[in-house]
């Protein structure tokens, strides 16, 4: 596959299936067929030097999983992930700080381990010295490196997780919910450190978060994901000015509004279907207010130009007025 200009990413018809079968004997005693759950179900999206593309959703949509396709810590079962750049500048930012980083070796070493496996015959006095810049460039004092994990805050923990991604120098992150485990006030000294670094360095992102107002704040371009699969895509300040999948539209209400908390919300009905068995047609259509009897026997395809937008809705498409 040959990306097009510009683009460091691109994801073509990306599949990941798990085998979640009962065991072999439990399956000829019982009777029972074997169990596939498609985590990520025919996804694409491209990513653009620069850029921060996030993927956001609800628990169990495949965000996670792209994630790990992409890093190549999971094989794909079907579709390509193609890269333009080097593999070893590709890095990764985890959701737990604690659980990232190992508790028997000092900061030090821990940011120092991507520089010595990538780069073996580098001399320790310059080890040393990009450990320490790392440190201040995180908003961390040198000294820190002599300490091990358990002393700092959780804030402070990744912003060693982030110190360690950038020792490779990486071009690209794989940002896994990085600030979901803190809390709101250091969640926004992380974010903006993000950013900054960013800019810095000419960093690309793809960001995962279950958070919008997160997102918002951080993404070029936000693709919605509903079990395994991407239900619209579109630049942050389109999505929020007018979300057309039924989907994005109560994700956003679910968003805290300082200026009307007492505007009428639409909650989130029903649950989140088994990815096991999903639903026929249109997985979200039990949990849609516009569902109509299209929805519930055939699949919507994600269209390029339903209101110059992509978005996998039968509503959108037919010009339902709901959808503006």
């Amino acid at each position: 596959m040959i990306l097009r200009p510009n683009a460091i990413l691109e994801v073509d018809a990306l599949e990941r299936r798990f085998d979640v079968s009962a065991p072999w004997l439990n399956r000829v005693i019982e009777r029972k067929p074997r169990k596939t759950l498609r985590a990520v179900d025919g996804v694409d999206f491209i990513i653009q030097r620069g850029q921060t593309l996030a993927l956001v959703g609800e628990s169990g949509c495949g965000k996670s999983t792209i994630a790990k396709l992409v890093t190549g810590l999971h094989a794909p079962s079907g579709g390509k992930i193609t890269f333009n750049g080097d593999r070893d500048r590709l890095q990764m930012i985890f959701q737990d700080p604690f659980a990232s980083l190992n508790p028997r070796w000092r900061v030090a070493r821990i940011i120092a381990e991507p520089l010595r496996t990538l780069k073996p015959d580098t001399p320790e006095a310059e080890v040393s010295a990009r450990v320490d810049e790392l440190l201040r460039t995180v908003g961390l004092a040198a000294a820190d490196g002599l300490k091990f994990p358990h002393e700092f805050s959780g804030g402070q923990r990744q912003r060693i997780s982030i110190a360690r991604a950038l020792a490779g120098e990486p071009e690209f992150l794989v940002c896994d919910e990085p600030t979901s485990a803190l809390d709101v006030s250091v969640q926004a000294q992380v974010l903006n450190l993000m950013k900054r670094l960013q800019k810095q360095m000419e960093l690309t992102y793809l960001f995962i978060s279950h958070d919008l107002s997160v997102v918002r704040h951080m993404a070029d371009v936000i693709a919605v994901m509903y079990l395994g699969r991407i239900v619209e895509i579109q630049p942050t300040a389109d999505l929020f000015a007018n979300p057309l999948h039924p989907y994005t539209r109560l994700l956003l209400e679910t968003i805290p509004d300082l200026e009307a908390p007492q505007r009428d919300r639409t909650p989130m009905g029903g649950e989140v279907p088994s990815p096991v068995s999903p639903p026929s047609g249109c997985s979200f259509h039990p949990r849609c207010p516009l569902a109509f009897d299209r929805c519930t026997s055939e699949r919507p395809q994600r269209r390029a130009h339903v209101h110059n937008r992509r978005v996998a809705c039968f509503a959108a498409e037919e010009g339902t007025p709901d959808v503006q």
